[in-house]
C-alpha cells in the first residue's frame, strides 16, 4: 500500500498552534475592497481560528 498523503491545499491554508488550536485566514479580503469599512478590512486581516465543530475534518486533511 502506498503512504497516505496529506491534503496539498489544506497545508497552505491552516497551521497548528502550540495547544492545538487550528489557525485559519479570513476570507473576503481579495478584490473589490473599496465599498468595506476601514475596521472591516483591518480585522479580516488578523488571523483567526477554526470551529470546534471543524476541527476533525481539518485534521484529517492534514493527516
Amino acid at each position: 500500500m502506498p503512504k497516505m498523503k496529506s491534503k496539498s491545499g489544506a497545508k497552505k491554508r491552516f497551521k497548528l498552534t502550540g495547544t492545538g488550536e487550528i489557525k485559519r485566514k479570513h476570507a473576503f479580503k481579495n478584490h473589490i475592497l473599496t465599498k468595506m469599512e476601514k475596521k472591516r478590512k483591518r480585522s479580516l486581516t488578523k488571523k483567526g481560528l477554526v470551529h470546534k465543530s471543524d476541527k476533525k475534518a481539518i485534521l484529517d486533511l492534514l493527516k
